[in-house]
């Protein structure tokens, strides 16, 4: 009698401790990612829309997540000359960098969060870009209402070498900085 009321009580805790984790979703149209790409010469900054996600929480506290975002967004906002746009834009979706017509999304989900102090958690995630896998570390402010984090990216890892001192020589003022910038802002639904 004694072993099954343990049992018992054991399962109760087991569950409520399960019901406790919270699956919040992102409100897209409220989020924003956005971007710092810079180059010998100078840099280019832009946007990416988020197509979708969810935190999950337990305790209140930051457990998990995955964030898509839609790869054929791409923006540029330091160019203001349409024909140049149009290449600018045209470029990053070839395969010299986004491949957007064979990888329509990129996705990032967290494997590990780690509370560091009040909201900031010090976050590791898997980021996939272009089919390619890698993980990152970084940073983030997470409330009931949002979450901010500055996601930098080395692009070499995801097979993005165009322009790249890694993989070519001699390019002058034509190289690009293997690593680029995100500053993203999730909007959490309540």
């Amino acid at each position: 009698m004694r072993k099954g009321l343990l049992l018992g009580l054991a399962l109760v805790v087991s569950v409520s401790s399960f019901a406790q984790d919270k699956k919040v979703e992102v409100d897209a149209a409220g989020s924003k990612i956005v971007y710092v790409g810079k180059k010998v010469t100078g840099e280019h900054t832009g946007s990416v829309k988020v197509q979708s996600g969810s935190l999950t929480f337990a305790k209140d506290a930051l457990t998990g997540g995955t964030i898509v975002a839609d790869m054929s967004s791409i923006t540029v906002t330091d160019i203001t000359d349409n024909e140049y746009i149009k290449k600018f834009l045209e470029h990053m979706a070839s395969d010299d960098f986004f491949s957007t017509a064979k990888n329509k999304t990129a996705t990032l989900v967290v494997k590990s969060a780690k509370k560091v102090s009040g909201n900031k958690y010090s976050v590791t995630a898997d980021l996939t870009i272009k089919g390619k896998t890698a993980p990152v570390t970084f940073d983030a402010d997470v409330s009931a209402d949002k979450a901010v984090a500055k996601v930098l990216v080395d692009r070499t890892k995801y097979d993005i070498k165009y322009g790249s001192g890694k993989f070519f020589q001699n390019l002058g003022d034509k190289m690009i900085n293997d690593e680029f910038s995100l500053d993203v802002t999730l909007a959490l639904k309540k």
